[in-house]
Formats: C-alpha cells, structure tokens, sequence
C-alpha cells in the first residue's frame, strides 16, 4: 500500500512538471485503424477529445517509454475511454484487458501493437511497440496482463490519471 502511494504521489509530480510525449509517432492513425472496442461499463465524466494521462504500471519492467514521461495519450469518445502508451521497446508483443488466465481462452481478443517511433535526447530514434489499451475507469487500478517475445503471460495492474485536455 505504500508503494501505490508513493507512486500515486510520484506520477502527480510528474504531471506538474511534465508536457506528455509529444515526440511519439502512432502508426494507427497513420493507416486508419481505430483503437479496440470497449464495452459499455467504460463510460466516464470527460467530455470527448484528446487528453494526455499518467500511465502507471506495478512493474519497472512494464512502463511507458522514457521520453514519454510516464503518459500516454488518452482518448474520449461516446464516453468511452482508451489509451495510447508507447512502451521501451517490441519486447512485449500483446497485451490483455483482464488476467493472463482470461487471456489464455478460447476467444480471448488480444490487443495488438503498433508500431511507434521515438526520438531520445540524443537524437536517436528508435521503432517501439505501441497499444490502444481500454481504460474502465480514470485514477483505480485495472487487471492489463501482457505477453513477451518469450510467450509467458503475466498479470500487471494499472492506473490512468491526471487526464490533461490537448484538443
């Protein structure tokens, strides 16, 4: 419980003093793809349009690329929520809205990548995977599981807040 908190109260730092990750490029609105479908308990109180959010995993091996600083780009539309992370490399190659035993079903839709380009400080770019990943509910964690290039699933928890309207 401590740690969720010192985290909670980490990422509300960083939103002060972060402006999102403006350097990323999302290949699924370049080749007219939507992000996945979400169900209708996904509603919430933000107006439709574009927000940049805190992403926050319970795992350093699973986070948001660097030059993101710790966001994603959020995405309200009909009330329905889902975001856009850029993660630190084509490590991960799906993930899941739920467990990683719901993932393993018959029928369960996996989440699949994009490809996102970044450009660190150094000026070097780099081709990472990417995800449109439903968000149920703003500043509560939710179950994201995730497979590797290894194929192991394992379970993660979540948290997207501090929506910032862009557009």
């Amino acid at each position: 419980m401590k740690k969720r908190t010192i985290l909670l109260c980490m990422a509300a730092l960083v939103a002060v003093f972060a402006v999102g990750c403006s350097n990323q490029t999302d290949t699924s609105a370049q080749d007219g793809s939507s992000p996945p479908a979400v169900s209708q308990e996904q509603q919430t109180t933000l107006e439709d349009g574009i927000y940049s959010a805190d992403f926050e995993t319970d795992s350093s091996m699973f986070r948001v690329n660097e030059t993101c600083d710790g966001k994603g780009k959020l995405t309200v539309q009909d009330g329905k929520m889902t975001i856009h992370i850029s993660l630190t490399s084509q490590n991960i190659v799906n993930l899941f809205p739920g467990t990683a035993e719901d993932a393993q079903k018959d029928g369960a839709e996996l989440l699949q990548p994009t490809v996102d380009t970044v450009t660190y400080e150094d000026g070097i770019s780099e081709e990472i995977n990417g995800f449109d990943v439903p968000v149920p509910v703003l500043d509560e964690p939710f179950n994201l599981a995730l497979i590797g290039t290894k194929g192991k699933w394992y379970d993660h928890e979540v948290i997207v807040s501090n929506p910032e309207k862009l557009e």
